[in-house]
């Protein structure tokens, strides 16, 4: 479209439509000309779909009471204290039905929602600040590395469904694999044995067993090969 030199183009802030401007006779200032491009008024927005309302919690009171009584007991897995408290993370863990092997080891920061979800294989750990979401159970094999920064989440929501319900599934990482850091890993995924997941992958579905994996979301990459110790 032509426009003469006294006219310009510009945005309407104040309604996100196109405007021309003209100068007046005298150059001061400028009249406004509108167009029909754009819409002064929003779309109009369909009736709700989504009602949150009618959310409703399936725990049970004596869980919730459980939950409640494991949040008393977190001092020991603040951020920043000494590496030296992993014996007592570990004893309160399994004070409150986690099921850990010899020789794990929990770091500084550890966030376990529900301990009695928790199973962990002999010689594993979990790294600094990781999170382990387990409203279902989680289970971790033998001389796993789950490294810091991690997010295990065993929950969602079921997006399809008007009143957005949380859904559960289970999550697996099988012995002698290695979660590098700020790993997440969705509900129902299995991490094969000897898997390594690169860091910072996002992974949505179930890794093959001894197998470098890596990316967002997390694919398989190239076989792990253990070379002899020299």
């Amino acid at each position: 479209m032509f426009l003469p030199d006294n006219f310009l183009r510009g945005y309407d802030p104040r309604g996100g439509t196109d405007r021309l401007e003209k100068a007046d006779e005298k150059g001061k200032g400028t009249v406004e000309i509108p167009t029909e491009t754009g819409s002064e008024d929003p779309p109009a927005e369909g009736p709700p779909r989504i009602d949150l309302y009618k959310i409703r919690s399936t725990t049970p009171p004596k869980v919730k009471l459980l939950r409640a009584l494991w949040h008393c007991f977190q001092l020991p897995f603040f951020s920043h204290t000494p590496r030296m408290l992993s014996p007592l993370r570990i004893f309160l863990l399994r004070l409150f039905g986690a099921r850990i092997g010899p020789a794990c080891h929990i770091g500084a920061g550890v966030k376990v929602w529900v301990p009695w979800n928790l199973k962990m294989g002999e010689r594993s750990s979990i790294g600094f600040d990781s999170e382990i979401f387990n409203f279902a159970p989680v289970e971790i094999g033998d001389q796993v590395v789950l490294s810091q920064r991690s997010y295990l989440c065993t929950s969602a929501h079921d997006h399809s469904h008007p009143h957005f319900p949380m859904v559960f599934s289970p999550i697996v990482i099988q012995s002698q694999s290695w979660v590098a850091a700020g790993v997440f890993v969705a509900p129902g995924v299995t991490v094969g044995e000897g898997a390594v997941i690169g860091a910072g992958s996002v992974v949505t579905r179930s890794m093959p067993p001894w197998t470098i994996c890596a990316g967002n979301p997390c694919n398989p990459i190239q076989p792990r090969e253990i070379k002899p110790p020299e």
